[in-house]
């Protein structure tokens, strides 16, 4: 267990760690503007390839109850043309919601299918505990998505450059990630008549689906509620969200396989809780030490939200906790676990759009509908046993 968590903790920490590299030079060079349609953009893909996220998830689950691979790679297959398909119609949408030009939505978005096929494989490693494995393969895609995109920051490709060359990243991922993953036979088949099907995936995909929007809401509307400037300001707290949100991952990654087992699953989620809880806190603690800096760090033009950085990431652990509620609902195929999420996520949408006009007042709404999911949540899994 300490091996494993080791080996994921340390990929996952190199791959978010760049990711967050990324945003000093992108917040200093794009400006609060440029930065702003970035990040919105970035977040939309994200909640595109949320049948990307379930995939590995159920994938996993089946590779743990013997699912043979040739079935989970046409599943793989199925859910990445999807995946592409949603990407295109959405082009659509998302310009109109976050008023963004065509060719920087457009490359933004194809950066989701790719994900599918990186879903899918680690889903395979993950399920068959190769996790020193997989802790390679999670360092290598988050050099490959991330170093790009400071190439075409730094030699001034700007907004649009910057998502293309995060999406050509992430398709040489999708192929290594693939390559390792269809050579690794550590584990045999053994139940190949499973009937796992793209039904499986979808019923996950509406709990990650909730998980994600939660993670990305604020963000997504903050460029109709807010102006760009102040949009883009906001956007720089939303990294400290998402850093408290990604920086625990490998915990869920290590513990899901647990999550799935009847026998251990209740004493794994409550270890498992009580260690975020503790990350949480010092994340929110560094957070409030290190916000003051913002200015210095990266431009004056971020001060507005220097001293809101701790509100931001508290927001983060506490979505973070929620994700593992909801990890621990998939892995016992309780979909239905994400009501309780989704009912705070339309309320929040709705506060959101009628009185949140500022940053620090947006930055509340989504701290405290955070505190509200990760509450009706746990009374749910409680209820349900």
């Amino acid at each position: 267990m300490v091996r494993a968590l080791g080996s994921v903790t340390a990929g996952t920490l190199l791959a978010n760690l760049l990711a967050y590299l990324v945003q000093v030079p992108a917040s200093r060079v794009l400006g609060p503007d440029g930065f702003g349609e970035f990040s919105v953009l970035n977040a939309a893909m994200l909640v595109l390839s949320v049948p990307a996220l379930a995939l590995q998830a159920v994938v996993a689950r089946e590779v743990v109850g013997g699912t043979s691979r040739s079935r989970l790679w046409r599943l793989i297959g199925v859910v990445t043309v999807l995946v592409a398909c949603c990407s295109a119609a959405g082009v659509a949408v998302m310009m109109t919601i976050a008023h963004t030009a065509l060719v920087p939505t457009a490359v933004a978005l194809a950066g989701a299918a790719p994900l599918a096929v990186i879903a899918g494989g680690q889903g395979l490693l993950q399920g068959s505990g190769r996790f020193g494995v997989l802790g390679l393969v999670l360092a290598c895609v988050g050099v490959l998505r991330s170093v790009p995109v400071v190439g075409a920051v730094v030699s001034g490709g700007g907004p649009t450059g910057a998502l293309a060359a995060g999406t050509a990243g992430t398709v040489v991922a999708a192929v290594v990630v693939a390559v390792v993953a269809a050579r690794d036979r550590r584990r045999e088949d053994v139940a190949a008549h499973s009937r796992v099907a793209l039904a499986d995936v979808l019923a996950a995909s509406g709990v990650q689906f909730v998980m994600i929007v939660a993670v990305s809401v604020d963000l997504l509307l903050s460029r109709s509620v807010l102006t760009a400037s102040d949009a883009g300001v906001y956007a720089l707290g939303a990294v400290a969200t998402k850093a408290a949100f990604w920086l625990p991952q490998a915990i869920g990654v290590v513990v899901y396989p647990r999550l799935a087992d009847p026998v251990r699953s209740s004493d794994a989620l409550r270890r498992a809780l009580a260690v975020l809880a503790g990350i949480g806190l010092c994340v929110t603690g560094a957070a409030a030490v290190g916000g003051p800096l913002v200015p210095a760090v990266i431009s004056e033009d971020y001060r507005p939200v220097a001293s809101l950085m701790w509100l931001f990431a508290l927001t983060g652990a506490l979505l973070a906790v929620l994700q593992l509620m909801l990890l621990a609902a998939i892995a016992r195929n309780h979909a239905r676990g994400a009501l309780p999420a989704f009912a705070v996520l339309v309320a929040e949408i709705a506060v959101i759009l009628v009185v949140a006009d500022s940053v620090p007042l947006l930055a509340s709404v989504a701290a405290l509908s955070a505190a509200a999911s990760v509450a009706a949540t746990g009374a749910w899994l409680r209820f349900a046993g």
